[in-house]
């Protein structure tokens, strides 16, 4: 056998984990059906089967395969998606109803297109229509931060809010505002680029042109990578090899004073974005997910004290981490399918 092209069987979950688990019948069936989730990232493929009531029944990760070019990727996408199908059938008799797919970039949720995505190489690419005839099943097509956005407001930290900021503190910066259980994408798809907001004027440059933009500077990767290069041009060379985020973290708690400072200069950067977000949309809530904020408390209590600082006259939101980790992405593509099942969907 060919393991490069073989499907791999999904993984089951642990006991305890989906709440779909105690609802299943003697014959092994979920009741009123299942549907097939996929987070696409730049690196790695996550996805799930999702039963109908958000809970996660199995899940598989493979690489994205992003060298071999955007088709590949499609290709990836589909076989992915396609080796939970077969296993849905295999263990409950029944296939998905549905398939959600969420991606990074500027996408066009309405008209299924994934418009551009500078990590995977595409542009204005017919997404939906492609996996819509791959798979033979409903595809809905979703932004991979809204879809975590919402997956955090049903099932994480934001479940009690009715309208929030969701910001993904990672390679980038992304985010989404959700109100009512909605994430919204603005009139093009592009809404939520808070990583491109300028906050220093003749900063580090940034992958999209500009200078200065957020996330040179308050991103996982931008303290990681700043913290590396400073150390390895001193005389102690602490860094010989790449250092985390997080380990940034750790390290300017314990008194290191390159770590302190670029850590603060994350902190004071991230509190000048989202102060002038608050300024202008006053989401009462921000959620801060992403490698950033598994620092957890070294980041959100300075953040919290510098955003009060920067706010003369608005209500400072209140400042949580994010629940769902790197699943959110996952478990909101299956939402967005599971939500598609009662409005029309793309025939296959």
């Amino acid at each position: 056998m060919n393991t490069d092209t073989a499907r791999p069987r999904a993984q089951t979950v642990a006991d305890g984990e989906s709440r779909a688990e105690k609802h299943r019948g003697t014959a092994g069936m979920v009741p009123h059906g299942h549907v097939v989730a996929v987070d696409l990232g730049g690196t790695e493929i996550k996805a799930a089967l999702v039963a109908h009531d958000g809970g996660v029944i199995r899940r598989v990760r493979r690489a994205t395969r992003r060298e071999r070019g955007p088709e590949a990727v499609v290709g990836q996408v589909a076989e992915t998606a396609q080796a939970l199908a077969d296993d849905a059938v295999e263990t409950f008799g029944t296939p998905p109803l549905a398939v959600g797919v969420a991606v990074p970039g500027i996408v066009a949720e309405g008209a299924g297109r994934a418009v551009y995505s500078a990590n995977l190489g595409w542009r204005d690419l017919p997404l939906r229509d492609l996996m819509t005839e791959r798979l033979g099943l409903p595809v809905v097509l979703g932004h991979d931060v809204r879809a975590g956005a919402v997956a955090e407001g049903r099932l994480g930290a934001a479940r009690d809010r009715d309208e929030f900021l969701f910001a993904a503190l990672g390679t980038g910066i992304a985010a989404a505002h959700v109100r009512g259980g909605l994430a919204h994408g603005g009139s093009g798809g592009g809404a939520g680029e808070l990583g491109h907001l300028t906050v220093r004027r003749g900063g580090p440059a940034c992958g999209c042109g500009n200078q200065g933009c957020l996330e040179t500077l308050a991103s996982a990767s931008a303290v990681a990578r700043r913290y590396t290069r400073a150390a390895r041009r001193t005389a102690a060379g602490r860094a010989a090899g790449h250092v985390s985020a997080e380990e940034v973290s750790r390290l300017a708690a314990t008194g290191d004073p390159l770590a302190r400072r670029i850590w603060q200069d994350a902190v004071e950067t991230l509190a000048e974005g989202l102060a002038a977000y608050t300024v202008l949309c006053d989401p009462g809530l921000v959620v801060l997910g992403g490698g950033l904020a598994r620092s957890g408390e070294a980041l959100l209590g300075p953040v919290r004290a510098a955003l009060a600082g920067r706010l003369r006259f608005h209500a400072v939101p209140d400042l949580v981490a994010a629940e769902l980790g790197a699943e959110a992405g996952c478990r909101g593509a299956g939402l967005l399918a599971l939500d598609a099942l009662s409005a029309p969907l793309p025939g296959p």
